[in-house]
C-alpha cells in the first residue's frame, strides 16, 4: 500500500506553482506588445511625409549658332482658316461622316441633316410644276381653237354672213384665252422656280467641307438638333466640327509698343515651340498690325511659319527671337554646352555642386561639374544626363532619398 501512495502522490496537480507560471506568460506577452508598439512607433518616426517638389526633365543645351537676335517674345500659334462648319437651317442630325483628327477634302460630305418633310416638299413642287404645264396645253388647244373661230367669222362677215356682235365674240374669246395662256406660262415659271427653291433646300440638309484641313472638334451626334442660330438652350447645337487649314497656321505675338522700332516686315524669326524646346523653326515676319492695344501698350505682329510640319498645332505655345539677320546654317554642329538647369536646382557644399535627381518618387543627391553659367541658367558638364527628372527648386528639408511629391 505504501508503494502505491508514494505513486498516486507524484500524480497530484502541484497547484501551489501555477500562478508563478501564469505571471510569466503575462510578463513575456507585454513584453512582446510593448516591443510591437515601439517597433511601429519608430517606422512611423523614420518615415517622415514626402517632401513636395516641382521637378523638370533635364535637357542638353546647344549653342545657338545663329545670328544675334534683337528682340525676344512669347506668343501663339494661330490658324488663319479656321471655321465651325454648321447648316443654314434649323434641323435634326441624321447622319455624321467625320471625326477628330481626319483629313477631309473641300466640298467634302461631313453630316447630313433628317430630309423626310423637305423630300415631300420637293415631290409636291414637282406634281404642281406638273399640273402648271398641263393647264398651259389645255389653254393652247382652246386658244387655237378660238383662233380659228375668230379667222372663220372675219372671213364670213366680209360677205355680211355674220352679224359684227359674232365677230366682236369670236376677237373677245381670242384674246381672253391669249391672256390666260400667258398666265399659265407664268405659272409654269413659278412653279420652276419654287421647286428649284425646295430642291436646293434639300441640298442644304447635306453639309460639306468649306475648305481643305482637319477636324480639330466634333460638336454635335446623330440625332441631335442643329441651328445656324443658338435657340433651345444647351439643346441646340450651332455646328458640326471645327475644321483648321493646317496649312494658315502661324504665329500671332504681342510686341511692347517700345521696341516694335525694332520689328519689320519679312523680318527673320526663330521660332521655339513649347513643346519642343530644342527645335528652332525659321519663320519670317508677315505683318505688323497697325494698331495698339492702350490696356497693354503693345502691337500685335504676325509671324509665318518658313516649313510645314504636323507637330506643329494650333494654340500651342511659341517663344520667338526676332533676328537682325538670315539665320546662319552652319556645316559642322557645335558642341553642347551641357544640360542646362535654373540656379536654383544646385545645391552648393563648399566647393561641390549637387543636384537633387527624382527617380521612383526618390530625391537622390548627386555630384555634378559645372561647365558655364548664363543669367538664371547653369550648364551641367556632368552628373546629370538629358532625359532625366530633377527637382527645380531645392529647400532644406530635402535630403538624400527623401520621399518626395509633386507640387
Amino acid at each position: 500500500m505504501t508503494n502505491q501512495d508514494e505513486l498516486l502522490s507524484q500524480l497530484r496537480i502541484n497547484r501551489e506553482q501555477q500562478p508563478d507560471e501564469s505571471r510569466k506568460v503575462r510578463l513575456w506577452m507585454g513584453i512582446a506588445a510593448a516591443v510591437g508598439i515601439a517597433v511601429v512607433a519608430f517606422s512611423l518616426l523614420s518615415d517622415p511625409a514626402p517632401v513636395p517638389v516641382k521637378i523638370e526633365m533635364a535637357r542638353m543645351a546647344v549653342p545657338d549658332s545663329s545670328s544675334a537676335t534683337v528682340l525676344d517674345a512669347t506668343g501663339y500659334v494661330v490658324a488663319r482658316r479656321i471655321s465651325t462648319v454648321s447648316s443654314k437651317v434649323t434641323g435634326r442630325v441624321a447622319e455624321i461622316f467625320i471625326e477628330e483628327g481626319q483629313q477631309v477634302e473641300k466640298d467634302q460630305v461631313v453630316a447630313r441633316l433628317d430630309d423626310s418633310n423637305t423630300v415631300k416638299a420637293v415631290e409636291l413642287s414637282k406634281a404642281e410644276l406638273r399640273s402648271a404645264k398641263t393647264l398651259v396645253i389645255e389653254t393652247q388647244a382652246r386658244l387655237t381653237e378660238a383662233k380659228l373661230t375668230l379667222e372663220r367669222n372675219t372671213e364670213l362677215a366680209r360677205t355680211q354672213l355674220v352679224s359684227a356682235a359674232t365677230l366682236d365674240k369670236a376677237r373677245a374669246d381670242f384674246e381672253s384665252l391669249r391672256a390666260q395662256l400667258a398666265a399659265r406660262n407664268a405659272d409654269v415659271d413659278v412653279s420652276e422656280k419654287r421647286l428649284a427653291l425646295q430642291q436646293q433646300n434639300l441640298e442644304d440638309l447635306t453639309l460639306r467641307a468649306p475648305f481643305t484641313g482637319v477636324v480639330i472638334s466634333k460638336d454635335s451626334q446623330p440625332g441631335e438638333m442643329i441651328s445656324p442660330m443658338s435657340a433651345g438652350g444647351g439643346f441646340t447645337r450651332t455646328g458640326i466640327c471645327t475644321l483648321v487649314d493646317m496649312s494658315s497656321l502661324e504665329i500671332e505675338v504681342d510686341v511692347n509698343e517700345s521696341y516694335i522700332q525694332r520689328v519689320r516686315v519679312d523680318q527673320f524669326v526663330q521660332a521655339v515651340l513649347e513643346a519642343y524646346p530644342e527645335w528652332k523653326i525659321p519663320a519670317k515676319v508677315i505683318a505688323i498690325i497697325p494698331a495698339a492695344d492702350r490696356q497693354k501698350a503693345t502691337v500685335k505682329v504676325r509671324i509665318g511659319f518658313q516649313v510645314s510640319d504636323p507637330r506643329i498645332l494650333p494654340d500651342m505655345g511659341v517663344k520667338v527671337a526676332f533676328m537682325n539677320a538670315e539665320p546662319v546654317v552652319e556645316e559642322k554642329p557645335k558642341e553642347p554646352l551641357g544640360v542646362r538647369v535654373p540656379i536654383t536646382a544646385v545645391r552648393s557644399e563648399g566647393e561641390d555642386k549637387f543636384i537633387f535627381v527624382v527617380k521612383d518618387g526618390v530625391a537622390e543627391l548627386r555630384k555634378v561639374t559645372l561647365n558655364a553659367s548664363y543669367g538664371t541658367d547653369i550648364y551641367i558638364g556632368s552628373g546629370l544626363r538629358a532625359g532625366e527628372d530633377f527637382v527645380v527648386e531645392v529647400t532644406p528639408e530635402l535630403k538624400d532619398g527623401s520621399r518626395v511629391e509633386l507640387q
